[in-house]
Formats: C-alpha cells, sequence, structure tokens
C-alpha cells in the first residue's frame, strides 16, 4: 500500500449528517478539515444506502417552528428545491457538492480507520494522529491533527485512542430515571433494513426466497401496515446482541425480516390491494439506532431532557421524543415498537456532553454523544445529531484559533462559549434564550422603518430569528420575532446611528418553520412537506446603501443569504426591497444584519 501523510487543524471521522455539518461548519470558519468516510457517500443513515428520512426538534411536524435551522436547513432546502422528485441519489449527491466545493475540505471517501496514535497528557491523553485504510486504492494515511472529531456513531476512532464510553442501558438508580430498566444490561435499540416499492399497470407476483422468515397476522398487531411504497421502521431487531461485533449476523436476520414482510403482504391474502406492487429497493446496510456512547464531562439524562434544562454551555439543542424500542424489535410481538414519552418543553445539549471526558482533543456528535440511554433516545435522530455536529465543527474552528492545543474543556471559560454561541447564531443556528448579541452586527442600534407592517420592522433586530412558542420553556412566552409586510413589494430599511464602513449584509428569512420538512420515501411523510422552494422565502430583492442599488437577487430559495461587496461601503441605510416570494403574498424577515 501506498502512505501518505496529511496534517490539517481538525480530522473529522464519520461522514453522516454530523460529519459532515461538522466540516461544514469547521471549514466555513477558517479550519483545515479533513473528513473520513467509510462508505462511497456521505449521509449515513439519510444516504441512498438506507433511506432513512431526517427527522429532529419538531418531530414530525407536530411541534411547529421547532425545525433545526443552520447548516441542516441550508442542506434541506436546497434539496427540497433542486430535488422535488425525491431521489436519493440527488441528496448524495448534495452533501459531497457542499463538501468538495469548500476548498478547506479534504475528503476521503471508502476510508477506514483503523487505528491511531496516542500521548499521555499531565491531564489525561491527546490523539496524535489517526491511522485510515482505503483499500479501494490500495492507500493509508496518516493524518495528523490538533483535533478530532469521531462522528462514525459506532465510535471507532474514540474507541481505539481508549476514550471512556459506556454501550447498553444503565439502572435505574444510578440517574434516578423512570424510564430507565430496573437492572443495568448490554442491550441497546436494534438495527433495522428499509425497503421501497412501486406500483405497477399489472400484478406483480412475488416469488419468496427460501431463507426469508415467515409472519404471521397475528405478528402485526402491534405493527399496522398502512402502506407499501417504504418500509417499515418497525422491522427492528438485533439490540440483544452486540450491534458491533455481530453486526454481520443482524443484517442477515434484519434481510430475512425484511423480505417476510414483503412476502406476508403479497402472498397471505391479507393485503389484496398489494397486488400491483413490486420491490424496487431492499437496503443492504442496516440502519443502525444505537452502539458506544462516550462519556464527556457531562452526562445528558432523563431529567435534563424533560426539565428543559438551559445550560450555560449549550451549543445544540433537541426536542424529539423520548422515543424507546424494545431491543428484539420483531421478536417481542407483544410490545408495541415504540413507546414516545413526549416532552414539554425544547431541552438544550451542553458542549460538556460533545468531549472526552479522557482525551483532551477528541470531540463527537451525534449518537455516540455523552448521555444515558434513556437521553440518548431523543437525542439520536438526525437532525439534532446535525446540530450537534455544526456546534462542534464551530467549537473546533475556535479551538484552533487558541495560541496552543490545550483541553477542549477549557473553551468553556464564560467568553469562549459566549463567542462560540454567537458564532453559531450568525450562522443561522438556534439556541435557547440566546439572542444575538455580536458586538460588530452594526444592525444592533439601528433605527427600523418599513413600507408597511404587519409585524414590527423593528422584530428584525430582536436577534432571534425564528417564532418561539410559549411551551417550548420557562425562557419564553412566545415571540414573534419577524418583520412581516402588509403587502408586496415592500421595503424594510435600517438607519444606523452614523455613517460607517459596511461591507457584508446577512438576511434571514422565514422559511415555514412550522412545516416539517425532509426528503422521504414515505408518501404519508411527503403529503406534509413542501418539495420545492418554500412558499415564505422571499425570492426575489435588491439592496441598497444610502439609495445606492448594491446587490439584486433573483430566485432566492434558501433561509440565509449573506452578500459580500468587494471594497466596504461608507453608508448608514441599509434598505432590503422585497420584490417577491415563491407564493406567499407578504414579505417575511427575521433578521438584517450589517458588518464592516
Amino acid at each position: 500500500m501506498t502512505r501518505t501523510h496529511l496534517e490539517t487543524d481538525f480530522c473529522i471521522i464519520g461522514g453522516g449528517l454530523a460529519g459532515v455539518c461538522a466540516a461544514l461548519a469547521a471549514a466555513r470558519n477558517g479550519a483545515k478539515v479533513v473528513l473520513v468516510q467509510d462508505r462511497s457517500v456521505l449521509g449515513g443513515n439519510a444516504s441512498s444506502e438506507i433511506k432513512m428520512h431526517v427527522v429532529g426538534a419538531d418531530c414530525h411536524g407536530s411541534r411547529p417552528g421547532a425545525r433545526e435551522t443552520g447548516l441542516i436547513e441550508e442542506l434541506k432546502l436546497e434539496d427540497a428545491y433542486r430535488n422535488p422528485h425525491r431521489a436519493y441519489s440527488s441528496w448524495d449527491l448534495l452533501l459531497y457538492e457542499k463538501v468538495i466545493e469548500n476548498p478547506n475540505i479534504t475528503l476521503l471517501l471508502d476510508s477506514d480507520c483503523d487505528g491511531c496514535k496516542t500521548v499521555e497528557t499531565e491531564g489525561g491523553r491527546r490523539i496524535v494522529s489517526a491511522h485510515i485504510t482505503r483499500s479501494f486504492t490500495e492507500e493509508e494515511f496518516v493524518i495528523a491533527a490538533k483535533y478530532f472529531a469521531d462522528c462514525s456513531g459506532d465510535g471507532r476512532l474514540g474507541a481505539e485512542a481508549g476514550a471512556d464510553f459506556r454501550m447498553g442501558r444503565e439502572g435505574r438508580e444510578e440517574f434516578d430515571e423512570s424510564l430507565a430498566e430496573a437492572q443495568a444490561d448490554d442491550f441497546t435499540l436494534g438495527n433495522s433494513i428499509l425497503f421501497t416499492a412501486r406500483k405497477y399497470n399489472t400484478p406483480q407476483p412475488f416469488v419468496k426466497p427460501h431463507w426469508v422468515r415467515p409472519f404471521t397476522k397475528e405478528e402485526f398487531k402491534l405493527r399496522p401496515i398502512k402502506s407499501f411504497e417504504y418500509g417499515y421502521w418497525w422491522a427492528e431487531w438485533g439490540g440483544q446482541l452486540h450491534t458491533i461485533t455481530e453486526g454481520e449476523n443482524i443484517r442477515q436476520e434484519l434481510l430475512r425480516i425484511a423480505l417476510g414482510i414483503w412476502n406476508y403482504i403479497k402472498n397471505s391474502g391479507e393485503h389484496p390491494d398489494s397486488a400491483n406492487w413490486a420491490l424496487d429497493w431492499v437496503g443492504a446496510i442496516p440502519g443502525k439506532r444505537e452502539s458506544r456512547r462516550f462519556l464527556g464531562d457531562h452526562v445528558l439524562t432523563q431529567h435534563d431532557i424533560e426539565s428543559g434544562r438551559v445550560f450555560e454551555d449549550q451549543v445544540a439543542y433537541g426536542g424529539w421524543w423520548l422515543d424507546l424500542h424494545p431491543p428484539t424489535g420483531m421478536d417481542a410481538i407483544d410490545e408495541a415498537p415504540c413507546v414516545q414519552h413526549h416532552l414539554d418543553h425544547l431541552y438544550s445539549i451542553p458542549l460538556r456532553t460533545l468531549y472526552s471526558r479522557n482525551i483532551d482533543n477528541l470531540l463527537f456528535a451525534g449518537r455516540n454523544m455523552s448521555a444515558t440511554h434513556v437521553a440518548f433516545a431523543s437525542t439520536r435522530v438526525m437532525a439534532t445529531c446535525a446540530v450537534m455536529g455544526q456546534a462542534i465543527g464551530t467549537v473546533a474552528a475556535e479551538a484552533v484559533r487558541q495560541p496552543e492545543v490545550a483541553p477542549l474543556r477549557n473553551l468553556r471559560q464564560p467568553g469562549t462559549i459566549a463567542r462560540i454561541q454567537q458564532t453559531l447564531l450568525k450562522d443561522d443556528a438556534f439556541l435557547l434564550d440566546v439572542a444575538n448579541t455580536d458586538p460588530n452586527d452594526l444592525a444592533r442600534r439601528a433605527d427600523c422603518q418599513a413600507s408597511s407592517e404587519r409585524m414590527p420592522a423593528a422584530n428584525a433586530i430582536s436577534g432571534v430569528t425564528r417564532r418561539t412558542e410559549a411551551g417550548w420553556g420557562s425562557w419564553t412566552q412566545g415571540e414573534e420575532n419577524c418583520w412581516e409586510s402588509s403587502e408586496l413589494p415592500a421595503w424594510l430599511e435600517l438607519t444606523l446611528p452614523a455613517a460607517g464602513l459596511v461591507r457584508e449584509i446577512h438576511l434571514t428569512f422565514c422559511s415555514g418553520l412550522q412545516r416539517e420538512l425532509t426528503l422521504s420515501a414515505s408518501d404519508h411523510v411527503t403529503s406534509k412537506v413542501v418539495r420545492g422552494a418554500q412558499p415564505e422565502i422571499v425570492r426575489d430583492y435588491d439592496i441598497y446603501l444610502d439609495g445606492t442599488l448594491e446587490f439584486s437577487m433573483r430566485g432566492n430559495y434558501l433561509r440565509k443569504r449573506v452578500h459580500i461587496l468587494e471594497s466596504p461601503r461608507n453608508a448608514r441605510a441599509v434598505r432590503v426591497a422585497c420584490l417577491a416570494t415563491h407564493g406567499h403574498s407578504t414579505a417575511r424577515v427575521f433578521e438584517v444584519r450589517a458588518y464592516e
């Protein structure tokens, strides 16, 4: 094999949504990144290899307005606009495009992390380099970096480095969690293999392979089959086994289960309306829910989540139900496939759950974060994993600006955490009870006027870029935080306290956060989604500085836009003229920022 040595600021193992968002966040904030993915495509469980839809804090749209923004919103808006036909390969390629077009990112696909070098430090241990093998090209890489992230799900890098982790379910008494098992065990949530099917004009027989698992009507009494085009998240199994070392046995049984379910649909006589349906894809890779969970300086618990705790070092948030499944899945025919314990509030995710307690320079994001099994049942969903990824990428970019490589817990100093939080907000992330206080944002001190106001112009500098609901936590009574015009066209003008140099204008538009937005093979889920440009987004607009046209945008479909002048202009008035949306009758703008 050919050996190549690479040096970088930040090395990320794992190219699911957590890893992709970590790479983009770090790179866009100036860090040099190497992203290592063991598959041929990016996206993990959201990719064409598994086809699980991305869900998060809005709970399939049942908590309107809580949808994650930032990088995951950018990706989903882009996909909805460019991929209305729901091709998963187009989604794969969008993620690939975003990564390879960033000059700060080096991408290694089909590459496995199979070792690392560490050194002992005063407070613990530090990773010096990761060893990567790409059999596809007969190459190996040694990647030296200042900081590392394990976004691999299974936690291979962290395990190789000796990072503390757990696997299985805690006992009830350890964290006083009412939803935990009475006694600790090694069980996890199971895996699933999904499939898709299509309807033809003529009957389509299904000849079952001899090795499929037989099913009876009794086994589906708590797992109703409501449609045929996409099946089935509840086809789960394997949590009673070791989901890493026994992964091949789990895959074989899940293939037996997937085709056994389809055989039941086609040949049992219970679903005669399936006559014209035929499989067109069966996943070859199980969608894995749980394996290793690393231990940080804090372990997120059921109490943290149910109380909607707001941590001072928060860098992300969640809101999905505490969604627990029986480990044996399809074997547990008398148990519901999931029990979803609804949450009264959103909750925050602190930085100290996203770095290792004993490896000084190791971050992690995704399902391997520091959480109990019960808390993980909420944090594991992919939109939550994505905002964690954006968080650790932002943290890494801040860390590499420090004069020396230091333990990540040092970043929890109040001033540093505030800077990280403000960077996240600037990049369109959302944090609980944290508003824009960026001292460099000239617009914060502006006087706001508009041609018309259904909601006040001053809302565009409220510092919060979404409507908040009173039920999200004690920190909000429910605020609009949006300028909305009464008609179109309309303009919004910010007058600064004094003329000054302006080079950047940041705009944040309404993108319909009250709706679910995801790519899904499910017709039911897709029926709630706008597969195209979101109607509320301002499509056409002009930006003026002191009456002079500086930018003219036509065909916008993104929520967040940043416009940068070739050189700063001395100006006092910033006007955004909204000419048309993608269908909504008014302009809705959540934020305008201005920077020198």
